[in-house]
């Protein structure tokens, strides 16, 4: 039954998907944005991070298709916080505790890591705060992350945006893609964690 509902939400959204091929910096036939590839033959989406099918991709499907609806143009290359997009000042309340507060409590005592996780999705490191990142959230939205550790006063973090992300996006999509890269990041982090576990288990039981 989810198989099914899966392929009636691929089927509603695959004409406006497939045009995204060879579009707004996607590779020709390959879509991949977060570790997430679509396979656009049957619409399935393949979590490299996780190593599984996603079961309910449809907010991919969302997020893609109203990304497709864009034209491209050139970034602003300026920076702006999410309550200066539009209307995301009624949104910032929700974004603040969804999107940034987790990265704040995940990072926060580890800040070094907020960049090797990034890595995992096409993160580039930056010079902001005391670690930041720069992340293709989608390929035309860049999303930069900046991270305080905590030392007198709580770990903080921020998110900026490119300018230019309300071009592509309504702002409510722009949240949910937040969001969504918060998420990746920390689904990174565990991966990492796991790894590393194993690898220092292993050791010890090889002495």
């Amino acid at each position: 039954m989810k198989l099914q509902k899966t392929v009636d939400r691929w089927n509603l959204y695959e004409s406006q998907i497939k045009t995204l091929s060879g579009r707004l910096d996607f590779e020709r036939n390959h879509l991949e944005f977060l570790g997430y590839v679509i396979v656009l033959e049957s619409g399935k989406v393949h979590d490299k991070i996780k190593n599984s099918y996603v079961r309910n991709p449809e907010t991919l499907y969302v997020l893609l298709a109203h990304y497709s609806l864009a034209k491209p143009i050139e970034s602003a290359g300026r920076l702006t916080k999410f309550r200066n997009l539009p209307g995301g000042y009624a949104y910032e309340e929700a974004f603040t505790k969804r999107a940034v507060s987790p990265i704040a409590e995940t990072f926060g005592d580890k800040t070094e890591m907020l960049i090797e996780a990034a890595k995992s999705l096409s993160g580039i490191k930056r010079e902001y705060g005391d670690s930041s990142v720069e992340i293709p959230a989608l390929p035309k939205i860049p999303i930069v992350y900046i991270l305080w550790k905590g030392d007198e006063f709580p770990a903080s973090a921020t998110i900026l945006f490119d300018t230019s992300a309300s071009h592509y996006l309504p702002t409510e999509d722009i949240a949910v893609l937040a969001e969504l890269t918060t998420a990746r990041l920390r689904h990174s982090l565990e991966r990492i964690e796991r790894t590393l576990g194993r690898t220092i288990a292993c050791y010890h039981s090889q002495r």
